[in-house]
């Protein structure tokens, strides 16, 4: 089935049923590269939605929770194989609603098959640990348990993939959702959605509500029936998350923002590095929070890096993501685009030197979307706003240095800490940056994106709390452990004290 069949006016899910807000109201969402095309109509939800939708979770969880592990993981697998079978049509949805060049949006759909594969894979591996008892007659063990209701808040750069890295390892673990999406993706939210109905998630155990943060987001997160919130978006946002959620002491997941660092050594392979580069900071037009937007190059190689780099940038092709042979698509939004416009002013204030964009694109087709040149400033100082503040756009800022410790200064020299990266021929260079680099996530001779689903993602510092995304440390974030003993000697015994029973061993 193809999702260009869907209508254009779109509901909320909850409790089974596609209901619409119970305001009456809508918002509109549209094609950043072509402002002309109303991609669709979705609910602007108000707390009395967000009731409706807690109180469904809470009934679908009484009995979702008792649902054997292995048949939850049945319905996830059968969410996989839908998603396989849908992944073009849900790629070009994407693009139409947020922009992305179509090669990257089957990439978000494929990560979030590979989630959803993994995830199925967990309904049979929720191992706990057993262990000798200190006393006699007795058994000792360890189980994952669910919390119950788990309220996912997720950006609009990675609309299908980080909702599957929230919303899968919840349902193995037999939790239910409340998934609000960003406001400027709703429909990839709506997408992933209808691929859970259609596998046989039963009521009320994924819900789905559309809106502003003020209206749908911070009274979800603070309904006191919500037992944990996971977040992806900036730093501003994540600290009112935290601040919601503390008087509940409520367990919240934050992934927030990055200012990533390339780090090229004289010794590099200085194309693939350029190569990284190009990835790193213009993929997805920069806004990725993994985003390469600082490179910060040896002196030796820094002249000739910053000249390929520029020639590079230039010749991207920036345009609508559905034509194959866009390079670049556009902004999300207008406010996204006028943040990089502010930026690339504050760049050429602070006496940063332009080498590459720097200006909207407006002229033909270009006039009815939110397009932006890759814009490169070579020359930076590392305290510069430019090389220290999160963009979210395609610009990148080019700093030199003089060798790799200070390149290791200025790489952790940020509030953030996510992704970090570092060509180099050298072994023992590469392992020094590997320990040395505060972020959550190190490449060597790889750009600062590339995350893969089997292996933990998030950051230090104002990027995250501690929390890991996807592989299996996000299981402890979506359940808890519970110990259990079991005594059969059929009297009391107390731990730590009746242990000298068992005699002692003497050195005599």
């Amino acid at each position: 089935m193809a999702t260009a069949v869907v209508p254009k006016v779109y509901k909320n899910y909850i409790n089974g049923e596609w209901v619409e807000a119970r305001s009456g109201r809508a918002f509109e969402n549209r094609n950043p590269a072509n402002t002309d095309e109303l991609v669709g109509m979705f609910p602007a939800s108000t707390e009395e939605d967000v009731t409706a939708a807690v109180d469904a979770a809470k009934e679908g969880f009484k009995t979702w929770r008792l649902v054997p592990a292995p048949k939850r993981a049945e319905i996830l697998f059968r969410a996989a194989e839908l998603l396989v079978r849908r992944k073009e049509d849900m790629a070009r949805d994407m693009t139409r609603e947020m922009g992305k060049v179509l090669a990257e949006t089957r990439g978000d759909v494929q990560e979030a098959i590979d989630m959803t594969y993994y995830m199925a894979g967990e309904g049979r591996r929720q191992f706990g640990q057993t262990a000798p008892s200190e006393l006699a007659n007795k058994f000792c063990m360890s189980i994952r348990q669910p919390l119950g209701i788990c309220t996912m808040i997720t950006p609009w750069n990675f609309p299908m993939a980080i909702p599957s890295w929230k919303i899968m390892p919840a349902l193995i673990l037999g939790n239910t959702v409340v998934f609000k999406p960003a406001s400027d993706t709703p429909f990839s939210g709506y997408n992933l959605v209808q691929i859970l109905i259609e596998a046989g998630v039963p009521r009320g155990v994924v819900n789905l509500i559309t809106g502003s943060g003020s209206k749908v987001g911070v009274p979800l997160m603070g309904h006191p029936d919500v037992k944990l919130v996971s977040f992806t978006g900036s730093t501003e946002i994540g600290r009112t998350v935290s601040e919601v959620c503390a008087p509940q002491f409520k367990p919240c997941q934050l992934e927030m923002g990055g200012k990533n660092a390339i780090t090229v050594l004289e010794d590099a392979n200085l194309e693939l590095a350029v190569d990284g580069a190009i990835w790193g900071g213009f993929g997805t037009t920069g806004q990725r929070c993994t985003a390469a937007s600082r490179v910060i190059v040896h002196k030796k190689v820094y002249k000739e890096f910053v000249e390929r780099f520029a020639a590079r940038a230039k010749a991207l092709k920036v345009g609508d993501g559905l034509d194959p042979s866009t390079e670049m698509g556009p902004c999300v939004s207008e406010s996204q685009l006028k943040t990089v416009m502010e930026y690339t002013e504050i760049g050429k204030n602070e006496g940063a030197k332009l080498v590459a964009g720097g200006h909207r694109l407006e002229k033909g087709a270009y006039g009815r979307g939110w397009f932006h040149e890759p814009t490169i400033f070579a020359d930076c100082d590392a305290k510069m706003r430019v090389a220290q503040e999160e963009i979210f756009g395609p610009v990148v800022s080019v700093i030199p240095c003089n060798d790799l410790d200070e390149a290791i200064e200025i790489n952790n020299g940020v509030v953030y800490g996510l992704s970090a990266s570092i060509y180099t021929r050298d072994v023992n260079r590469a392992f020094r940056a590997m320990r040395d680099l505060h972020t959550g996530i190190v490449y060597v001779n790889a750009p600062t994106i590339g995350a893969e689903t089997h292996m933990p993602f998030g950051g230090v510092k104002q990027t995250g709390n501690g929390h890991r995304e996807a592989a299996v440390a996000c299981l402890d974030f979506y359940s808890e452990w519970k110990t259990i003993y079991v005594d059969y000697s059929d009297k009391l015994q107390r731990a730590q004290i009746d242990t000298a029973s068992f005699g002692r061993i003497s050195g005599d």
